[in-house]
Formats: C-alpha cells, structure tokens, sequence
C-alpha cells in the first residue's frame, strides 16, 4: 500500500467543509467531495444543482476536473461524504469519468454518522467503457 503525508482525518475534513458549500435548493441532497493526488495535493468539490437537473454537476467531479484544469492527472484516493445513512456511492457519470482519469482510484465513502466505507474504482465500475474501445479500428 502507498504511503501518504496526508491523514484520511485530514481528507475526511476537507470533504465534509466543503459539503457546506452545495449548491442543492432543489433535491437538498448536499455532497462533498475531497480528491488527493498521487503528489499529496488535495482538490474538493462540492455538488451544484441547476433548476435543469441534466445540468447539475456532482462534487466528485467537481473535484477531479478541478484537480486536472491545475494540471493534475495522477490520483490516489477521494472521499465522498452525504447526508444520509446508508453509503453513497458516486453515479454512474462519475463512475464513469472517475475511471477515464483514475483507474487505480480509492474511493472512501462516508456517512452521516462518519462511518466509512472504502472500494476501489474497478469494483464499483466492472467491466468498464474506455478509450480502449475507441481506438479500435473496424474494417468496412
């Protein structure tokens, strides 16, 4: 396993600050998300509702694609921290775009009690769809 300078404390924390700061009028379903990177840089996210729900974007990716618009492209671990009970995994459009950018991704789910519960991306995205597939060249 990989060490890290940064305690899962300290991203737990930062995830739960920046659930704070959803924008979620609509569902009120608030979701924080903190990202670190393979170099120990930390990148949080927070969910943001548009009164078009297609147009609301999730903290997880709010996270990544702010981690990778500074130029960041190695990921270690996220944690995602809701408001409810039960552990919440990220959908399927992060699923998916997690898995674009993070393959080896350890994703930390944690609950509004502060249990955890940890997956890797493969487990929760099996049998993936990938740029693998796009390069594939098909006869006529």
């Amino acid at each position: 396993m990989r060490s890290s300078v940064i305690e899962l404390t300290e991203l737990v924390s930062k995830a739960i600050a920046v659930q704070e700061e959803s924008f979620s009028p609509y569902s009120k379903f608030r979701v924080g998300a903190a990202l670190q990177t393979d170099d120990d840089q930390i990148f949080t996210g927070c969910n943001i509702e548009s009164s078009s729900y297609g147009l609301t974007i999730c903290a997880e990716r709010v996270a990544l694609f702010k981690a990778i618009s500074e130029g960041k492209r190695s990921f270690y671990r996220m944690v995602v921290v809701t408001d409810t009970e039960d552990f919440c995994p990220p959908c399927g459009a992060c699923r998916q775009v997690l898995w674009d950018f993070a393959k080896t991704l350890e994703i930390i789910l944690v609950n509004n009690n502060g249990k955890q519960k940890t997956h890797k991306i493969i487990d929760l995205y099996p049998e993936a769809f990938d740029g693998d597939f796009l390069s594939i060249r098909r006869e006529l």
